[in-house]
């Protein structure tokens, strides 16, 4: 889960990361985003996208309601469509647990638009097969952690910045980037520091 007591609040997890979290559990309840309601309307996707597990007091934002299960349901398919990074938050009292889940981009949300907000990588990062790779570009215009990037027409992937997230597998045409656990290396993967 990458529940670390020393770590930040959030973490990133893989969508399907993110859906297990989901499955554990029986109830939900859904916020609007403090980031979209305080910055303005977000370019990218719908407000109400801040989950939680356990019923919270209040939400991040406003319009805090219980959620049913085809609501969460709806949410993890507006992540997948509209690339949204997926952010479980530990719970304060207990941070081996987890108490919601955040689902964030590069538009409007606080993580992304200030550097002095910390969140902490997740369990796995990427691995790119470069034999099968186009360089197409595609996966580093969603690498919101500046993973990816095209250098000369070249795709060119610098590990260490990899949270995880695994939005670059999603856009992927040829299918070359796969997820793998944290530290594993594959033969055919460039690494670059």
């Amino acid at each position: 889960m990458g529940s670390n007591l020393e770590g930040n609040i959030h973490y990133v997890a893989t969508r399907d990361e993110g859906w297990q979290i989901v499955e554990s559990n029986q109830r939900y309840w859904l916020s609007n985003c403090g980031c979209r309601e305080h910055r303005g309307e977000c370019a990218r996707s719908r407000i109400d996208v801040c989950l939680f597990l356990h019923e919270p007091e209040s939400g991040t934002g406003s319009a805090l309601r219980e959620a049913s299960r085809k609501d969460m349901v709806d949410l993890f398919a507006e992540a997948k469509e509209k690339h949204l990074v997926v952010r479980p938050f530990r719970d304060d009292n207990d941070r081996n647990k987890v108490a919601g889940i955040c689902f964030c981009c590069d538009d409007c949300c606080g993580y992304f638009l200030n550097p002095d907000e910390k969140c902490d990588k997740g369990k796995y990062r990427e691995a790119t097969d470069f034999d099968n790779c186009t360089h197409c570009g595609e996966c580093a215009e969603v690498c919101y952690f500046g993973a990816r990037g095209m250098v000369d027409g070249e795709l060119n992937v610098v590990v260490d910045q990899c949270y995880g997230c695994g939005l670059c597998t999603d856009v992927c045409p040829t299918a070359c980037i796969k997820m793998v656990v944290r530290g594993e290396l594959t033969s055919k993967m460039k690494k670059e520091d």
